[in-house]
């Protein structure tokens, strides 16, 4: 038995669909404008705010090298807040979509 052709432009205007796609957009602009604040903090504060990424922290280790090394630990905790939140939230709207994705999107 062949398998009927999916009508993606149903799928696509699915109001469950429709509603992840809004979700998760949000979610990941959400995301993406605070890592790249904090992204441009570095290069602003090291040419604007030198007196204080100068300051000794431990031996020749400073604020500005501290800020920098906490750029990876802000870019791996951004993954593990998406990994969570696609997990918990965005991954169960996926397989109800998927589920009755071919009575929604069945043969035109």
């Amino acid at each position: 038995m062949a398998q009927k052709p999916m009508n993606w432009v149903a799928i696509d205007q699915d109001p469950r669909f429709q509603e992840l796609h809004r979700k998760k957009s949000a979610f990941l602009w959400g995301l993406m404008i605070f890592s790249i604040i904090y992204y441009f903090l570095l290069p602003i504060g090291a040419a604007y705010f030198t007196d204080i990424f100068k300051i000794k922290v431990w031996g020749p280790i400073n604020v500005g090298l501290l800020f920098a090394l906490s750029e990876f630990i802000v870019a791996w905790g951004i993954a593990w807040i998406y990994a969570r939140r696609a997990n918990t939230e965005f991954d169960s709207m996926a397989d109800q979509i998927n589920r009755a994705a071919s009575s929604i999107g069945g043969a035109k």
